[in-house]
């Protein structure tokens, strides 16, 4: 996450600075998972999510390999609404292997 931190600039990096103070006054976590939570509700508006999400619902593997597959998986997952386990997904990729997502 610190590098993700460090390469914030502008409106991106102030949102961040005040959001980690907000946090850290609450005592609440900072994780990967709510920086980027609140990156994507910040900065992606809605219709962009929605697309994004239509995209990984479409998502299969054809003639890709499993690993091209699960990058996109990955990186597509954030916009998907509902909860998501590493069951779930080889069940998407249509895959047996288990822990590639970790």
């Amino acid at each position: 996450m610190a590098f993700a931190v460090y390469m914030l600039t502008g409106e991106v990096e102030h949102w961040w600075i005040g959001m980690k103070s907000i946090r850290e006054e609450r005592h609440e976590p900072i994780t990967w998972e709510v920086f980027r939570r609140n990156f994507i509700s910040k900065f992606f508006p809605d219709n962009v999510k929605y697309v994004k999400e239509v995209e990984f619902l479409q998502l299969t593997q054809r003639n890709k390999f499993v690993t091209e597959c699960a990058e996109k998986l990955k990186h597509l997952s954030p916009f998907y609404t509902m909860p998501l386990d590493e069951e779930w997904r080889c069940k998407k990729l249509r895959t047996p292997f288990v822990g590639i997502f970790v």
